[in-house]
């Protein structure tokens, strides 16, 4: 039986870009690399593009050969070469779960921190029961009440990220006030819980909140949401993109830093933590029957 070419996953991917971005810091091309470690380019170019397999033990003889010292770079990558096929708890929903949509949740299961910017929804991280429900219903427009229940359980269940005794994931959310706006005519109740959500998230210290106002100045934002997923130094960081047709990403070093740089300038243009807290209880109370 023929060798499997193996799934280029994200964690996979961010694999490979990582050691060639310490391979050219190196001053090395294909050629000079393979030769230190006494192999082929083809087979450190598949590497590298995600289409083969690298063992723990091959990390390490790269990055030696790349002059590489710190031991937090060894450890992250060994755990990226170690967890690159791993499957996760998300594999239960698999059924249902697109792959691309798959990989963000290992994504986010990796990460240290997730910026984004929500011009049309609250982040799925903050979503009460309810609320994914009902959006998700809402947008996938073809699902079965079982696939929606279903997928609403898996978005609730990601958020055991942000109390992970490991480190809890901090997420800085950008939202925009229109989406603050929405109202659910058969459940009304749904939008002042997730705000009483929001209000109760805001407090956690790994969760800055921010609100975009409706009288904002022009900004970034106003391209699309994003997520901007970060983790340790020794890994490059990943931009989710996300709309009817599914999940894509961004993972060049170049690319990443234009939404770095455009997050920046939406921080700048929202209303500060302090007025935007506010804002949210003053708008959950008002609701209030």
């Amino acid at each position: 039986m023929p060798n499997s070419r193996p799934v280029p996953t994200v964690r996979r991917r961010r694999l490979g870009e990582s050691l060639r971005r310490f391979r050219n810091a190196a001053g090395l091309n294909l050629d000079e690399a393979a030769a230190a470690v006494g192999w082929t380019a083809p087979k450190l170019s598949r590497i590298e593009n995600a289409n083969a397999h690298i063992r723990r033990g091959e990390v390490i003889a790269l990055l030696k050969a790349y002059g590489v010292t710190d031991s937090e770079v060894f450890d992250a990558l060994e755990t990226l070469a170690r967890d690159a096929g791993k499957r996760g708890w998300w594999q239960t929903y698999s059924g249902i779960v697109a792959p691309a949509y798959a990989d963000y949740i290992s994504l986010e299961s990796d990460a240290e921190s997730v910026k984004t910017f929500a011009p049309l929804l609250i982040p799925g991280l903050l979503q009460t029961a309810a609320y994914a429900r009902e959006t998700i219903s809402g947008i996938t427009m073809t699902r079965t009440p079982e696939e929606i229940a279903a997928l609403a359980e898996l978005r609730l269940a990601r958020q055991a990220v942000l109390t992970r005794p490991t480190g809890p994931l901090k997420i800085w959310a950008v939202i925009s006030e229109a989406v603050l706006h929405q109202r659910f005519a058969v459940r009304p109740s749904t939008m002042r819980d997730q705000l009483r959500r929001l209000t109760d998230c805001a407090e956690l210290p790994n969760i800055t909140l921010q609100v975009m106002p409706l009288a904002s100045t022009p900004h970034p934002g106003h391209a699309g949401g994003f997520s901007l997923v970060g983790f340790p130094t020794a890994m490059p960081d990943v931009v989710m993109l996300e709309n009817l047709m599914g999940v894509s990403y961004v993972e060049g070093g170049t690319e990443v830093s234009t939404f770095t740089d455009a997050f920046s300038r939406i921080v700048a243009a929202a209303l500060p933590v302090d007025d935007s807290k506010a804002l949210i209880a003053r708008m959950e109370e008002e609701s209030r029957p």
